[in-house]
């Protein structure tokens, strides 16, 4: 369903389990999805470039969960979500170098890295405990609350992000690049 010259990127979602009940179809960022459905249970994620992150409550807000091009017939089992998907927000493919700073403390004071490439443990490469700002100047990133890629993440985009402590209470422990072989 491309057309020549676009590039398609959509995430179609079901109320129910197994691709059953009402669906909506999203092709771009969905800031609150209760006015098409009343939950969400299933989704096909469907794209030639891109990829998803989907939140579980509305404006792109609570738990951030990474979705990959497939069929996700019961998304909440199979990454131990408590609530359906809210919201939603299109990463769109990137080729290009990444760059990013990482800050010891709010406000892009104490300790800064730079970092060009994934970090699956702060602690090791930088010794440092954990950070509380970053810059991103190129590309997108998951962080990680844990070391190794584990726990909870968050998705950032080129941008200032000047304190952590507005995001649940996230410490940020590893990071990597989201890259076009991803998708």
């Amino acid at each position: 369903m491309t057309t020549a010259g676009m590039s398609m990127c959509r995430a179609v979602f079901y109320e129910d389990r197994n691709f059953q009940g009402r669906s909506y179809e999203c092709m771009g960022d969905c800031a609150d999805m209760s006015p098409y459905l009343s939950r969400c249970h299933s989704c096909k994620v469907e794209m030639e470039s891109g990829c998803w992150m989907m939140y579980d409550r509305p404006n792109y807000m609570g738990n951030q969960y990474f979705f990959r091009r497939g069929d996700y017939a019961d998304y909440m089992s199979m990454f131990g979500m408590n609530d359906c998907i809210r919201s939603c927000r299109m990463i769109p493919m990137y080729r290009g170098s990444y760059r990013m700073r990482i800050y010891e403390r709010e406000n892009f004071m104490g300790q800064m890295y730079e970092m060009m490439d994934d970090c699956d443990s702060i602690m090791d490469r930088y010794r440092m405990s954990h950070c509380q700002s970053c810059h991103v100047m190129d590309g997108h990133w998951l962080m990680y609350e844990q070391p190794h890629y584990r726990g909870r993440m968050w998705y950032f985009r080129p941008g200032e992000y000047r304190s952590f402590s507005n995001m649940v209470g996230m410490r940020f422990m590893s990071m990597r690049r989201i890259m076009d072989s991803w998708y």
